[in-house]
């Protein structure tokens, strides 16, 4: 009975190695973008890619829309002790703890997808740089597209700077918060989950966003009315590791991470569609109830890009550090 009993407990202990090896070579993979946007089927097909090349030894495996319960404004806290294997990570929801990260590109100051592409090589450089002081390695890169940002509002629509003045607005970055104080429109930033039922109880009045993702959101639910205020250019969405871990990484989880990592760049760094998919998105939109109003007038619009052009340089100096030198790399690589 008592060789029984040691034959049960050995063959127990070896199971439990064996089991804790396999969760070892598992990696989560946090994405805080929702099931629906257009970015995580492209992430879903890169952890398809990661698996596909890693055959039985290795899992990575997604999981979408926060549901991890991982703040994506706490990521340069969670990542590098060890929450998540892996994450997505992007820079202007990072600005509380490092200010550097949030004015490298501060949206709405590049206008052209032109000089979007000359700023980008310079912007992933410096994301690198900066991520890895904070202890994460850049192990891939997913582009944002040239988007549109329109004004959606719930009951009546809104086509000026001076109309927006009388409503509550919900923005996402503290960017956006300074240049509408500047404008003299309230402003406030209501994390993008939140958003929906904020619209529907009157928290705010209009909701900034681009017509392309509203859909994802379901905000054509909640917004009846929208019209176009500026164009937008943002840097790419980052995939992070702890440096550490990656460090202990084997060579053949890396290559195939790289090798994955690099056809999602090049599957998404493309922007010749973006207009037309703009086109396409509002139209689909209109159908669903929401009615499209004029542009906002290039009067305003202008006066916007040259506030938030200014808000920039503030931001950058007041964040100090490397913050300043990061936006004369990118100014410079725009040609400015």
């Amino acid at each position: 009975m008592k060789k029984l009993i040691k034959i049960i407990i050995v063959n127990t202990a070896i199971v439990a190695a064996t089991m804790s090896s396999v969760v070892a070579e598992e990696w989560r993979f946090n994405n805080f973008l929702p099931e629906t946007r257009p970015e995580t089927a492209e992430l879903e097909k890169f952890v398809q890619d990661v698996n596909n090349a890693l055959g039985e030894k290795s899992e990575l495996k997604i999981y979408s829309g926060g549901s991890l319960g991982l703040p994506n404004t706490d990521a340069l806290r969670f990542l590098p002790k060890g929450a998540v294997e892996m994450s997505l990570l992007w820079a202007n929801y990072l600005g509380r703890d490092a200010p550097a990260l949030s004015s490298v590109v501060v949206q709405g100051t590049i206008g052209s997808i032109e000089e979007f592409e000359k700023a980008i090589p310079a912007v992933r450089e410096i994301y690198e740089e900066e991520f890895n002081d904070w202890g994460v390695s850049s192990v891939g890169y997913v582009a944002i597209p040239m988007l549109s940002v329109s004004v959606f509002c719930r009951d009546e629509p809104v086509r000026t700077i001076d109309a927006l003045k009388s409503k509550k607005l919900r923005v996402w970055a503290r960017d956006q918060v300074e240049t509408f104080k500047r404008l003299g429109v309230a402003a406030q930033i209501i994390p993008q989950e939140e958003m929906y039922v904020a619209l529907k109880t009157g928290v705010v009045d209009c909701a900034l966003y681009p017509a392309l993702y509203a859909h994802t959101v379901s905000l054509q639910e909640v917004a009846k009315h929208a019209s176009f205020l500026y164009p937008m250019a943002s840097g790419p969405y980052v995939i992070g590791v702890a440096s550490d871990r990656w460090a202990d990484t084997d060579e053949a989880t890396k290559a195939a991470i790289a090798s994955a990592a690099n056809d999602l760049w090049d599957r998404t760094n493309q922007y010749e569609d973006d207009f037309e998919r703009e086109l396409a998105a509002r139209e689909k939109l209109g159908t669903q109830g929401v009615t499209w109003g004029e542009d906002f007038p290039q009067e305003d619009r202008d006066l916007f890009v040259a506030s938030v052009t200014e808000i920039w340089k503030e931001l950058a100096d007041e964040a100090g550090g490397n913050a300043p030198a990061y936006r004369e790399r990118v100014l410079t690589a725009l040609g400015r």
